[in-house]
């Protein structure tokens, strides 16, 4: 397994993923407080890339005792370019295991090791013809599109919303979305069907972005009373 790899989910464990070969594996508490180790970048550095080439890879070879490889992926090759540098001819060459997901001309959010100065000392021990130019992590989706469409909630403590451009509002949409595209990770969280959401029927621009399905959503319950009005403060004057 390479030593730059992609954090997938943490749940009990931390769930690893390398991009360069599909390898997998898992860290347990144990482990990680055995031998702590720190990410290299967060999602506050993600920047937008396109899409402008993309070859799947079919058949690798890996050597006897590689480790278990990812079912749930795809290796690719793929040719990006900033969606900040378009006016440029700069194009970034990268391997991927999102190639089940991406298309020619899809936006796909991912680190610039490229342009970036990260300041690790492990990172800086390593071969520079081991790093990787980019670091792809995800396919980019409308999020607006993807709000509007979303009917589900989940059941939360009532909050001040001070708009879609806050840094915790935008920490918890990345995790709604989080749980739209990994069935695994939702498993345990109760969703609900949100009823205020007019059903749509059709959707011409349907971009592709995972949704979570009726069957998995639960109908939100409230509290009533014997008259079946809803019940009275539990605590009076």
């Amino acid at each position: 397994m390479g030593q730059v790899c992609v954090c997938v989910r943490v749940t009990s464990t931390i769930h690893l993923i390398d991009p360069a070969t599909l390898q997998i594996a898992e860290v347990d508490g144990n482990t990680y407080w055995r031998n702590p180790f720190n990410s290299l970048c967060n999602p506050r550095q993600l920047e937008e890339f396109i899409v402008m080439d993309i070859d799947i890879i079919r058949d690798q070879k890996l050597g006897a005792g590689a480790g278990t490889r990812s079912s749930r992926h795809t290796l690719a090759e793929v040719w990006v370019q900033k969606t900040s540098e378009m006016d440029t001819s700069q194009q970034y060459h990268c391997r991927t295991f999102l190639g089940h997901l991406l298309n020619i001309g899809d936006l796909v959010l991912g680190f610039d090791f490229a342009n970036s100065n990260i300041n690790d000392e492990h990172l800086n021990k390593m071969n520079p013809h081991h790093i990787p130019d980019v670091v792809l992590i995800k396919k980019g989706y409308d999020r607006a599109r993807r709000v509007k469409r979303r009917n589900w909630k989940l059941q939360e403590m009532a909050r001040d919303r001070e708009g879609m451009d806050t840094d915790d509002e935008r920490q918890y949409q990345d995790f709604l979305e989080d749980l739209e595209e990994d069935e695994a990770l939702r498993k345990n969280v109760n969703i609900f069907r949100d009823a205020s959401k007019i059903p749509v029927e059709s959707d011409t621009d349907d971009d592709g972005a995972p949704q979570i399905s009726l069957a998995e959503m639960l109908e939100e319950l409230s509290l009533t009373d014997a008259t079946g009005e809803e019940g009275a403060d539990m605590l009076t004057d």
